[in-house]
């Protein structure tokens, strides 16, 4: 008998006294900021720069570049059934969420939900279970159902009562680019996102996003100097206001400067065609303390907490659970 799953959520407020809870991802952008003894100032610089970048995109009405405050809440998606006669609790995911103050007429906008994008169960994934099936492969190779599980959970809980109740919109994730994959800049250019690029190939990360529900398309904004992944359901160009992109753009745009400065805090920006690499000297670090290697340790240890606690457990139901829904295909 497959599980019924139901869905809960609640909210932290990211600020610059924020402290990750104990289901959080030590990993994910917002937690690995408040870690070590820096762990203020890193959040305090990491929001200034947010801040500063979305006056500069919403400039309008603007002119000294202070008029909106943007407030950052993370969402965690806790997931929960029934096996065994026990009642079982899983963090499924954590996103952030955006709203927009305007600070010269009071008003506060929604902004985009998503944005950052943090999950166990990917982890287990592409931490545990990808590197086990090409331990003796002689050539790289991905499961057939590879990432079946996490994409309709996650459609599940998009789906769900507990997520339509509290959103009004489709969330968009917005990441990196592939270092994979090259990218060439098209003709089309949007007043917010900026120039679209598209990619020679899909990669890993989209067709995972993919079973997900999720489309993605490369855009540079104005102003930046690499193009970022948004990846959506909906109609990314007409679903959304302007300010709310220009919230999704400054949040993660930041991110990616901190966690990627190679790509995208680069001195030199992104041409006609594009090929993203960590291997690039010609950039600015930035004020902020982070550790790569120990994030990508984490991950393992992440995975392996996943695998333990969720998918070992219950990896019978969860097999047969999700071989009884269709992966749609965005």
């Amino acid at each position: 008998m497959t599980p019924e799953f139901s869905f809960s959520i609640t909210t932290t407020r990211f600020d610059e006294d924020y402290s990750p809870s104990e289901s959080t991802r030590a990993t994910t952008n917002f937690a690995n900021l408040a870690r070590g003894e820096d762990r203020r100032q890193n959040l305090r610089t990491a929001l200034s720069i947010i801040h500063r970048r979305f006056n500069e995109l919403a400039s309008w009405d603007n002119p000294d570049r202070d008029r909106y405050v943007l407030e950052l809440d993370i969402v965690s998606g806790g997931l929960h059934f029934t096996t065994g006669g026990r009642e079982q609790e899983f963090p499924l995911l954590e996103v952030l969420d955006i709203q927009i103050i305007d600070r010269q007429t009071g008003k506060r906008h929604p902004g985009i939900v998503g944005n950052n994008f943090s999950s166990f169960v990917r982890d287990f994934d592409f931490s545990v279970r990808l590197p086990a099936a090409n331990e003796a492969a002689t050539e790289f190779t991905v499961p057939d159902d590879f990432g079946d599980l996490h994409g309709k959970l996650f459609q599940h809980f998009l789906d769900s009562a507990a997520y339509r109740e509290r959103f009004q919109t489709a969330p968009v994730i917005c990441i990196s680019v592939s270092t994979s994959k090259s990218y060439r800049r098209t003709e089309h250019h949007h007043p917010i996102l900026g120039f679209e690029y598209q990619q020679d190939d899909y990669s890993l990360t989209d067709d995972y996003f993919a079973k997900m529900g999720l489309q993605v398309r490369y855009f540079m904004p104005p102003g930046s100097v690499a193009p970022l992944a948004f990846y959506h359901r909906g109609d990314l160009l007409g679903d959304y206001s302007d300010l709310a992109l220009i919230g999704t753009i400054s949040t993660m745009e930041t991110f990616q400067k901190i966690y990627r400065p190679e790509i995208y805090n680069a001195n030199t920006a992104a041409g006609e065609i594009y090929w993203p690499t960590l291997d690039r000297h010609d950039f600015s670090e930035m004020p902020v303390t982070y550790d790569r290697v120990e994030r990508n340790q984490l991950g393992i240890r992440q995975g392996k907490f996943t695998e333990k606690f969720f998918v070992n457990p219950h990896r019978e139901m969860l097999e047969q659970w999700a071989s009884d829904r269709p992966v749609p295909v965005a």
